[in-house]
Parts: structure tokens; C-alpha cells; sequence
């Protein structure tokens, strides 16, 4: 398990994660290579459904939902309270069991070549009381694409999650820099040149992925992922 997987994680909530996710499903399905998604736990969702998160993903791949979507393996944990995981699961009277993560990864890397693995929030949100998502990456030594966006605030954001990264010692294959909203040009520009420095300090391959802005996900354009693949790659042999 998790020897075929890019986990896609963001430097908060709402930074382009869902988007990023399909956008680099979408390209590899442009390559012929077998892909699919998986989400890590959903929350603010109906428990009934499939994970709004996948069905984005779907949308912009512009497939239909696979079989492993409607049986919940691409997203085995769903919470309806909108909160991070630890806590939508208790209001629920329950606790996240990871091996459903794990157990469900482990059957979609069965079947295909790559697995888009989206964490949920931040590199810092509680899994469980006790256990985070960075936590979850450094375990299982998942190679990972942050997403960062141009909001305010996201250089310290992105800075600070290319160094908790770099201290646990996981494999960061690139950044994607989703643009919107995409208020000030000047903003855009100095951000690329600040998120290259650092990830040449930090050792890192300097592939920033632009996105941008998504006016239709079922009309979305393919974006060249090539990079951050071979970067994924690299790490491989």
C-alpha cells in the first residue's frame, strides 16, 4: 500500500486541493496512464452519497463515476458535520479508523497504475485527537504535491508547510500555485520567485504547477503535469 500514490496536500482549506486533484487525473488519463483518486476522509457531507470531493474529481476528468467510487473505496470515511476529521467523528460518537485509509489504498493500487490520494485541509489538521494528516504522510513516506494559491497570507503558509515537510523528511514532488483569485499580478509574480528560492534552500524540484482559475470543471483545460510525474519518478528509482 502506498507505493503507487501522490498524496495531494494544500497549505490550508479551500486552496485548490479538489481542483488540483482532478486537474492532474485528468492529464495522466491524457498520457493513458490507469488513474484514480482517493480521498482521505470527507467531512460536511452527505453520508449517503459519494464524496463531493470525488464526484469533483470526476467532473473535471470528465468520466463518470468509477465502480470504486460507489462502493466508497475511493472514500471509505464520510462525516456530515463540517469540521476537521477528529472532531466531525465525534460528534458523530465515533473515531476515524485509519486502516480503512490504508486498506482502501491498498485495493486501488491493485488495480491502477497511480493513485491521487487528497488529504483533507491542511498538513496539520487532526486526523484523530492525536494523529494529523503530516503524521499520516510521514508514516507511510507517501511522495507529496502541495497545493498553494495566491490569498493572502500564502507565502507563510506555503514556507511553513515546504519546512514541516522537510523536517519529517517527505518527498515533496512540486507545488501547484492555484491563481485564483488572481487580484494582483504583481502578488502572482513575486510569490513564484519566493516559492522557487525556497525550494531550491530546501532542496526541492523547483516544478511549480500554475492553475488557472476553473470557470467550468467539466470544460477544464488540460494543464501539463509532466514535471511533477517525473519528479514522482525520480523518487521511484
Amino acid at each position: 500500500m502506498f507505493n503507487n500514490t501522490i498524496f495531494i496536500t494544500g497549505i490550508d482549506t479551500d486552496s485548490g486541493k479538489s481542483i488540483v486533484t482532478g486537474l492532474f487525473a485528468k492529464w495522466l488519463l491524457s498520457q493513458n496512464i490507469n488513474v484514480i483518486t482517493q480521498k482521505i476522509i470527507q467531512t460536511g457531507c452527505d453520508t449517503s452519497k459519494v464524496a463531493e470531493d470525488i464526484v469533483a474529481h470526476r467532473e473535471i476528468m470528465n468520466v463518470d463515476l468509477f465502480k470504486e467510487d460507489l462502493d466508497k473505496t475511493t472514500n471509505p470515511i464520510v462525516f456530515k458535520h463540517p469540521a476537521s476529521p477528529h472532531l466531525s467523528a465525534a460528534l458523530e460518537g465515533k473515531t476515524v479508523d485509519i486502516s480503512k485509509i490504508e486498506e482502501s489504498n491498498k485495493t486501488l493500487e491493485d488495480s491502477y497504475e497511480i493513485v491521487l490520494l487528497e488529504g483533507a485541509g491542511g498538513l496539520m489538521v487532526p486526523i484523530t485527537e492525536d494523529f494529523t494528516t503530516l503524521d499520516f504522510i510521514e508514516k507511510h513516506k507517501i511522495p507529496t504535491l502541495i497545493v498553494s494559491s495566491s490569498k493572502l497570507g500564502s507565502i507563510n503558509h506555503t514556507l511553513m508547510s515546504l519546512d514541516v515537510c522537510t523536517t519529517r523528511n517527505i518527498p515533496i514532488i512540486g507545488l501547484a500555485y492555484n491563481e485564483f483569485p488572481a487580484n494582483d499580478p504583481i502578488i502572482l509574480k513575486d510569490s513564484v520567485k519566493i516559492f522557487e528560492r525556497y525550494l531550491a534552500k530546501y532542496n526541492i524540484p523547483s516544478t511549480i504547477i500554475s492553475i488557472p482559475e476553473i470557470k467550468s470543471k467539466h470544460s477544464s483545460s488540460i494543464i501539463d503535469f509532466s514535471s511533477t510525474l517525473q519528479n514522482y519518478y525520480d523518487l521511484k528509482k
